[in-house]
């Protein structure tokens, strides 16, 4: 198996995350990409400046990486309008794949009305303009008939509107990797939560993102039924070493 090409290799810490300088943060998206076009991987997953810069390094390489950038990071609780904005001018800047964080707090609060109309306008955009669109649904966050739920909703606004052969660009993602839990429980995908996205969203995708931490774990998500994987760690996984990173 080429698990290379499951892995969408992330960056998205900013610098005052990371406690180091712009330029500092600059460089490691750049190391990011060199790395992700040295070993082939299938996505870099960065923050929307750093499209431009990603776009000029993968077409100096003549590689077929693509570029994926997150809206509405970390928390979701952005307006539908924002959100619209800041995927339309990562679409203006070439983007290949944008992944919306879901208004996951509204959800929990009965705001189904809201989150039907995110999910409509948000993929529409993302579909009309030939991008694959993925929806973080913050699984920490939620409980498992949450997750069921959520995930249940995704589909059907997708295939009720945009039918199945289109429902193939849209993914349902597990986490940001940003979200605080407590007592050490997984702020990332887990094998539980995957198999109820993985169950629930067909056939729509599914996207692990954070806790897989080694090439097994990689295989047993690929293996559930997982069709991408997010890692700040992806030469880690493709070497078979285990890494306490995203």
């Amino acid at each position: 198996m080429n698990i290379s090409q499951y892995l969408d290799s992330t960056y998205l810490k900013t610098a005052l995350q990371a406690d180091i300088t712009v330029e500092q943060t600059k460089q490691n998206v750049i190391h990011l990409i060199e790395e992700a076009i040295e070993h082939q991987f299938k996505l870099v997953m960065i923050r929307p400046e750093f499209i431009t810069l990603a776009k000029k390094l993968i077409d100096d390489a003549k590689s077929d990486v693509l570029i994926g950038t997150v809206i509405g990071f970390h928390e979701g609780i952005n307006s539908i309008s924002d959100k619209l904005k800041e995927a339309q001018k990562a679409i203006d800047d070439e983007v290949n794949e944008l992944d919306f964080v879901i208004n996951y707090n509204a959800f929990k609060n009965g705001q189904i009305n809201l989150i039907k109309a995110e999910v409509f306008k948000g993929t529409k955009l993302a579909l009309e303009n030939n991008k694959v669109i993925k929806w973080i649904i913050e699984i920490a966050a939620l409980t498992d008939e949450e997750i069921i739920i959520i995930t249940q909703l995704i589909r059907d606004i997708v295939l009720e509107n945009f039918g199945e052969e289109k429902a193939k660009h849209v993914f349902v993602k597990s986490s940001t990797g940003f979200f605080k839990t407590e007592n050490g429980k997984p702020n990332g995908a887990t094998f539980e939560g995957m198999k109820l996205i993985v169950e629930n969203a067909k056939p729509l995708q599914s996207k692990a993102a954070g806790g897989v931490r080694n090439y097994d774990d990689a295989i047993k998500m690929i293996e559930m039924g997982v069709t991408r994987i997010g890692t700040s760690s992806a030469k880690k996984i493709v070497d078979g070493a285990t890494t306490e990173g995203y």
